[in-house]
């Protein structure tokens, strides 16, 4: 069953980000996880919840997500993203 990363961004280091999105993706794809949000304009419908920047990833499994999250490849990255922004994220499994 499918797995989900949803993450809501707020960058506080755009040169840096800009590093850390350049890297990302070739791990991503690497634990067979593809990127269906990016960023990009969005609209609150309902709620007071306000992101900056969301970003949904899928992969096949719970276990595929969460290795990918723990994977030596992705420590660094990590790393990375974390000096260049402050973050909110969920993995959830999907239907």
């Amino acid at each position: 069953m499918a797995a989900y990363f949803i993450v809501n961004i707020q960058i506080t280091n755009e040169v840096q980000y800009q590093s850390y999105r350049s890297q990302v993706a070739p791990v991503v794809q690497k634990y067979h996880g593809k990127f269906l949000v990016r960023g990009g304009p969005h609209k609150v419908l309902e709620g007071d919840w306000n992101p900056s920047r969301l970003v949904v990833l899928e992969f096949p499994s719970m276990a595929d997500a969460e290795r990918f999250y723990h994977s030596a490849e992705y420590k660094p990255l990590l790393a990375l993203r974390q000096g260049a922004s402050k973050s909110s994220l969920v993995l959830v499994e999907g239907a």
